[in-house]
């Protein structure tokens, strides 16, 4: 059972991608990897490699793959947002109920400023939404 390869390949990196042209069709039958850009997902600038003239068909795929990429970031973000909120009740809980002094001595600090600068914008982000809506 042989899969066909896809005709692009996306080196994800941070802020966004290499782009490659994957080619099977040689001699050797071996994969090669064209690189033909470099992409950029929070300016959304698109780099052609070297000498290449992105295509029509290559550009749609780039901005098709973009925008599936910032969908699939912005569920991630959220995701770890309600990771955060499960860290906080577990980190409670610990805190109640099994943290050792010393355990505490160690993060009360760290925890009680990162809670508080969380406070502070959340509610600062309030007030300016419910400013808004007046």
């Amino acid at each position: 059972m042989s899969a066909e390869l896809p005709e692009f390949y996306f080196r994800v990196r941070e802020n966004g991608a290499t782009v490659f042209r994957v080619d099977t069709e040689n001699r050797q039958r071996r994969i090669e990897m064209s690189e033909i850009a470099v992409v950029n997902i929070r300016n959304g600038q698109i780099k052609p490699h070297g000498d290449h003239e992105i295509s029509a068909e290559e550009l749609e795929v780039i901005e098709d793959w973009m925008d599936e990429r910032t969908t699939v970031l912005a569920t991630r973000e959220i995701d770890d947002i309600y990771r955060a909120i499960d860290y906080l009740n577990l980190t409670t809980h610990w805190a109640q109920t099994r943290a050792e002094e010393d355990q505490l001595d160690e993060v009360t600090d760290a925890l009680l400023l990162a809670m508080h600068d969380l406070r502070t914008v959340l509610v600062r982000k309030k007030a300016d939404r419910l400013l808004k809506e007046d």
